[in-house]
């Protein structure tokens, strides 16, 4: 087949002058028609240009340009980050604890229905965090005594084995904090005079885990709404997530129907996890958790916590 662009082909393509000049543009107002034997196949391939250059060569996206400075800083930062989460003054979490406990730790035992549980969940709001770019999970209850502290530190845990990962865990149930206890944690910290600013990150913070940081408090306190309300509140919290960059924080929070904390710290948060008692929490709860959410945060999920299913008691579902 002869090629009938106006301009002259050169014949250097060994009996194929019309692939010669492949780059050439045809005069305006033409379209060219190539046609384009396969070896061994006798089928044809049509390939029509309407305007603009006829190419062989494949388009690729243009590269963003790379600057060595600024990837080297950003080395830099992540190697900071990491180093100053590594020097937070390491504590010993205590054994498995036995299901009867207030808060036990399925952490220990994974043949366990609840540790599977966790496991899931854990992966489903991992997924969810990673998708949407979030980070930060308050935990809350519609009244007190559903498991949200249960749910908060079981959840940590199981966060905490993702290898690699950073998983803060926060008691910000400052009414009844049980995140210590919980774990058997002997030391424990002021969050009051924390979120005041009154202590560095590095002083109050301590590491339970290579994966696993928490913030503790041993003294209950009844006038914690006013101080999520703060402004300074919100800049120690975002100040220390960016100082130590965690892949998630967990912030455990008092009961959302009782208390007014949640709502005045849901500028803080991506979500929240709502834990329900199958037990007491009744429908209506639920759905008036949910219409104090709604417009003003992310429902991330409700966990069923003390379901019973086929005579087994399990602690999440």
């Amino acid at each position: 087949m002869k090629g009938n662009l106006d301009n002259p082909v050169s014949g250097n393509s060994k009996g194929h002058p019309e692939l010669d000049d492949l780059d050439g543009v045809p005069p305006k107002g033409k379209t060219e028609y190539k046609r384009f034997h396969r070896r061994g196949n006798r089928d044809k391939v049509q390939l029509a240009i309407a305007s603009g250059p006829i190419s062989t060569r494949k388009q690729n996206l243009p590269l963003e340009r790379l600057d060595p400075v600024s990837d080297l800083i950003s080395v830099r930062t992540q190697a900071e980050k990491t180093q100053r989460w590594l020097a937070l003054r390491p504590v010993t979490i205590a054994g498995p604890q036995t299901l009867d406990s207030k808060t036990p730790l399925v952490n220990f035992n994974r043949n366990d229905m609840a540790f599977r549980a966790f496991d899931q969940l854990r992966t489903q709001l991992l997924q969810t965090l990673r998708f949407n770019g979030w980070s930060r999970i308050a935990i809350a209850a519609p009244t007190p005594g559903c498991g949200s502290t249960f749910t908060a530190v079981n959840l940590g845990l199981s966060f905490a084995r993702v290898p690699g990962s950073r998983i803060l865990l926060m008691d910000m149930n400052l009414r009844a904090p049980g995140v210590a206890a919980a774990l058997g944690v002997n030391c424990t910290g002021d969050m009051r005079c924390y979120l005041s600013g009154k202590i560095d990150p590095s002083q109050y913070l301590v590491r339970a885990k290579e994966t696993l940081a928490l913030g503790l408090t041993s003294n209950s306190d009844q006038d914690t709404a006013e101080l999520l309300l703060h402004q300074y509140t919100s800049t120690v919290l975002n100040r220390m997530n960016d100082r130590f960059r965690p892949d998630v924080t967990i912030y455990d929070l008092p009961a959302i129907l009782a208390f007014d904390d949640l709502t005045a710290f849901l500028p803080q948060v991506d979500g929240v996890l709502l834990v329900s008692d199958g037990t007491k929490t009744t429908a209506a709860q639920i759905k008036a958790c949910e219409r104090a959410l709604e417009g003003r945060t992310n429902l991330l999920g409700v966990v069923l916590n003390q379901a019973r299913t086929l005579g087994t008691q399990s602690y999440v579902g």
